[in-house]
């Protein structure tokens, strides 16, 4: 984001708001795909997902105006969706006395930030920054096509499918009422 602010001469404003857009567009999204995880199955959504946010991450290394940084990163933001469907996916395949072993271990492998604090700065210096976002692309497609060939539909999907018995909006919807959700 430095780089992005010191080529288009952003002020603390501009910048501050070009950082929040992808966390905003994150935090939003958790909730509905959340709701298609537990309608389509995790494996599905996942992966729809990892194509969707492969997009605009590629695209980021060709905008050069501040509104396509904006409206990439609403879309970029998506990824900070990916826990959802990540804990719903994880969490179907163990019973309850062993889903926060599993949902910890699922945790640990979203370390994504550590190996981009130690991988892009190597990237910027080697390729300039316009390549990171080209290498993370195509190495979330790679782990796309991977995560599809190596994983099953969640036991939990399949017996919704058997039983036509899939949870409506508004049951989805009732924890919100909860004051301890919010």
């Amino acid at each position: 984001g430095i780089r992005i602010k010191a080529e288009l001469g952003l002020n603390e404003t501009e910048f501050g708001l070009l950082v929040a857009t992808p966390i905003l567009t994150g935090s939003l999204i958790r909730l509905p795909l959340g709701m298609l995880t537990d309608r389509y199955g995790g494996r599905v959504v996942f992966f729809i997902h990892m194509v969707l946010v492969a997009i605009p991450t590629y695209g980021l290394a060709f905008a050069t105006q501040y509104w396509q940084y904006l409206v990439i990163g609403l879309f970029v933001g998506l990824a900070g969706g990916s826990f959802a469907i990540g804990i719903a996916y994880t969490s179907a395949w163990f019973p309850k006395e062993k889903q926060g072993t599993a949902m910890g271990i699922f945790g640990v492998g979203n370390a994504g930030s550590a190996v981009t604090n130690l991988a892009a700065p190597l990237l910027v210096v080697a390729f300039g920054w316009r390549m990171v976002p080209q290498v993370y692309s195509i190495a979330l497609l790679v782990m796309a096509v991977i995560f599809w060939f190596f994983t099953f539909p969640d036991p939990k999907l399949e017996e919704r499918r058997k039983k036509k018995n899939f949870p409506t909006i508004g049951q989805q919807l009732a924890p919100l009422a909860d004051a301890r959700v919010w």
